[in-house]
């Protein structure tokens, strides 16, 4: 349905409004994270209030969580210091690898030298 002479959209109007939805945008379960933002710490209050703003775009009640993780890891901020500190955790693109005490004894003396 157009509504005047040079319209760009088309508007579909009432025009299905029952029966079957048209598709499925997403499908989230209760307590499920729906976006994860991962910044510098001097961030963190423009990245609240960015994420405090967008909660009014979805329907329902949003939490917003700050993790006392590192980046998207899974260790806490003081253990990844720490670790990092003493090579056990070996940066890997946005990700870190865990090196184990455990293993070939050539592993441990590249890692002593």
């Amino acid at each position: 349905m157009l509504s005047c002479a040079g319209a760009d959209r088309l508007q579909t109007g009432m025009r299905g409004a029952y029966g079957k939805p048209l598709g499925t945008c997403a499908r989230v379960s209760i307590g499920q994270p729906i976006m994860s933002v991962r910044i510098r710490d001097q961030h963190k209050d423009a990245a609240i209030e960015a994420l405090r703003r967008s909660k009014f775009k979805f329907p329902g009640r949003q939490k917003i969580f700050v993790s006392t993780k590192w980046g998207f890891t899974k260790w806490e901020r003081e253990d990844y210091e720490e670790m990092r500190s003493k090579g056990r955790l070996v940066p890997d693109g946005v990700g870190v690898q865990y090196r184990r005490e455990h293993g070939p004894l050539s592993a441990w003396m590249k890692d002593q030298s």
